[in-house]
């Protein structure tokens, strides 16, 4: 018979049959029903079925009295291989998922992460673009053309000029030098490009006297120096016929009239000129820069920049630069280290820093040329390590500083339960020598310097402005309120310096480097 063939003889009553799902081998439940004769009648019943019967058959009896039949069962069997195989792919895929959706996890995060350094990245732009050095300003391919503009030049120069061509070839020679390093620049922080222009400016004065004195013409005479920064009148852009000697002389000029204080106080402020970030970058937010002030050598330009650790108190690392075009493109620096300054209070006089030490009262004279601790003396009663800094910024209780007569401190005690003391130090024994008490919480203050003897404190206003909004003058005694806007580029301003020569405030905001122009009062302080 067709299909599966199975012997009951194999059978017992009330037995069954069962089908393996591995071998495929038919599956049947049932008992044997014997009525009479050699036939026998088997009736099939199925677990899948609820034991219902879904056959029924005849068989013959054989010698024996056996029932024996052929029974035909579809080929319905269970596909478990292919279930265990789909299973083990399901888990495969489970195990993928995880792993793609941790991935995703740390996708979000890092998304996170730098969404915000983006949106650092976008105030720090939009400070840059509303800064007064402005777009246009910081444009390489306008300094480009420029410069192709005088190569240019030059060349028709050369064509046309009669006689000796010395002065143009070297012309021909520092245009070709100022592309390299227009190149060079390029390359990093754009506000790099101002000590580009400078340059150029003074090469265009170059080609000027060369075209005047093709045409036979007499030079046009320069207009009188503006104030400014020294590098107006720095000997090196003088024309090449010059005898060198009216720089210094203008500079002597300057720095004595400087000197003089014929004026009757600061009545206003420039705005903000941010020079660059500080030479650590940006975490660096805190510390101090300015200009090493000579009175015996007013026109030199010693610039320093000393950012504190990012803890806002320990002073280890400066840097020295010997012109501000140096320290606009980081070039020809000198670095030290010392163990260890406090608090961004610090100031450069006659080639020495004078600095807080660390961890009490002791004011440090440290050389600038060899580096050395020449001097620590305790400056007598001034309280220190956070007692009375100023407002929203650590560290900074002894704060030093020079202007046109001396080296001072600014401070307070406890005598003065917190207000404002300011004395008159001897630069090279740093014994006090003379001592002023205002009436001016130090804590309620944000910073302050020197002017011709008069202490100007400042206050902030906004996350946008500060305010010049006090003064002390220790020439009479006399204290006051005023009322200076101050522009600001960042939320907090860690230090003030101020130089006599070029009466410029160096000012550290939030890691960069700002200059701000003071314009003083034309009518002479009246004595008491």
């Amino acid at each position: 018979m067709g299909g599966n063939a199975i012997h009951i003889s194999d059978l017992l009553s009330s037995t069954f049959v069962r089908q393996s799902h591995k071998t495929r081998a038919p599956r049947v439940f049932g008992r044997l029903k014997k009525k009479g004769g050699d036939k026998c009648r088997h009736k099939g019943k199925g677990k899948k079925y609820g034991n219902q019967p879904f056959s029924s058959f005849l068989g013959s009896v054989d010698k024996h009295g056996t029932c024996q039949c052929s029974v035909s069962l579809p080929d319905t069997t269970f596909p478990a291989d292919r279930v265990e195989r789909l299973e083990f792919t399901a888990h495969n895929l489970s195990q993928k998922f995880e792993r793609e959706f941790s991935k995703v996890k740390e996708y979000v995060q890092l998304i996170s992460v730098y969404e915000k350094k983006l949106l650092n990245l976008t105030v720090r732009v939009e400070v840059m673009e509303k800064d007064s050095i402005g777009y246009t300003q910081l444009d390489f391919e306008l300094i480009k053309l420029e410069v192709k503009e005088m190569h240019k030049l030059v060349v028709r120069l050369k064509e046309n000029f009669v006689g000796s061509s010395e002065i143009i070839d070297q012309l021909e020679v520092e245009i070709r030098n100022m592309t390299l390093l227009v190149e060079k620049l390029e390359t990093l922080d754009q506000n790099n490009v101002l000590s580009i222009r400078r340059q150029i400016l003074a090469l265009k004065n170059k080609l000027k006297e060369c075209e005047a004195s093709k045409t036979e013409l007499v030079p046009a005479t320069p207009p009188p120096p503006a104030p400014g920064p020294p590098d107006n009148l720095s000997v090196r852009w003088q024309s090449p016929n010059s005898d060198g000697g009216g720089g210094k002389a203008i500079a002597q000029y300057l720095g004595e009239k400087a000197r003089s204080c014929s004026h009757g106080g600061v009545v206003n402020i420039s705005a903000p000129s941010v020079v660059q970030l500080n030479w650590l970058g940006f975490s660096y937010k805190y510390g101090a820069w300015g200009r090493d002030y000579s009175p015996q050598h007013p026109e030199q330009t010693l610039y320093w920049v000393a950012p504190l650790r990012t803890d806002e108190r320990i002073l280890e690392y400066y840097r020295l630069y010997d012109s501000l075009d140096n320290l606009l493109i980081y070039s020809h620096s000198q670095n030290y280290r010392m163990v260890y300054g406090q608090g961004g209070g610090l100031v450069a006089y006659n080639n020495n820093m004078y600095v807080n030490w660390y961890n009490g009262r002791n004011i440090a004279k440290i050389n600038l040329t060899t580096n050395v601790v020449t001097v620590n003396q305790p400056l007598p009663m001034a309280a220190y390590n956070n007692r009375f800094s100023y407002a929203n910024v650590n560290w900074q209780d002894i704060d030093l500083a020079v202007d046109e007569q001396a080296l001072w401190v600014i401070y307070a005690t406890e005598a003065s339960t917190g207000n404002i003391v300011i004395s008159k130090l001897n630069d090279t024994s740093l014994e006090v020598l003379n001592t002023w008490v205002t009436k001016q919480y130090k804590p309620s203050v944000s910073n302050a310097f020197m002017v011709c003897g008069v202490l100007y404190a400042t206050r902030t206003l906004n996350t946008k402005t500060e305010e010049i909004f006090y003064y002390y003058d220790t020439n009479t005694g006399r204290e006051g309120n005023l009322a200076i806007p101050m522009r600001k580029m960042q939320e907090r301003i860690q230090s003030i310096n101020y130089h006599p020569f070029d009466q410029k405030l160096y000012v550290y905001n939030d890691g960069y480097l700002l200059n701000y122009d003071l314009v003083f009062s034309r009518e002479s302080r009246q004595p008491v």
